[in-house]
């Protein structure tokens, strides 16, 4: 059975920090899906469009992953893709806690669906798309916060 892997997020910028987990995501799975969940409710800063092309050029090059979207529950994306695994970054004791939340309710509506929690790195610890998109609206250089192909 092949091991595939939902990585799931807005990418409201994608940052270092996302593109690091993804990478260091791949030897552990055949197939890494990196999912845009789309939000109804929920403005974004960039384009749905746009940020699917990011992460098209970013990752246009590795085979072992797949660029999506979705809108709804994860679990039921998952289970659409056949993936058993959703991985999550965490950066914070407090990200932890709140990703260990929806892990366990994950797993009380689909229990063949484990989360796989992988620490960020050091440098990108702090780093995140909201401060990102806050240095962009304030007129700031984020260039070395994202990766390389997105511009602005």
């Amino acid at each position: 059975m092949q091991r595939i892997a939902v990585f799931p997020g807005s990418f409201d910028p994608i940052t270092r920090g996302h593109e690091s987990v993804i990478k260091r995501a791949l030897p552990l799975f055949d197939l890494v899906i990196v999912a845009i969940g789309e939000n109804g409710e929920k403005k974004s800063f960039f384009s749905l469009s746009q940020r699917l092309a990011w992460l098209q050029l970013i990752f246009a090059k590795e085979p072992k992953i797949e660029i999506a979207t979705f809108s709804g529950l994860t679990v039921d994306f998952c289970q659409k893709k056949n993936a058993a695994f959703i991985l999550r970054g965490l950066r914070t004791a407090a990200d932890f806690e709140f990703e260990r939340s929806i892990g366990q309710m994950n797993k009380l509506m689909v229990p063949g669906i484990e989360t796989v929690f992988l620490l960020c790195e050091q440098e990108y610890a702090s780093l995140s798309s909201s401060i990102v998109r806050d240095i962009i609206r304030n007129g700031g250089e984020v260039k070395q916060f994202v990766p390389d192909g997105v511009d602005f």
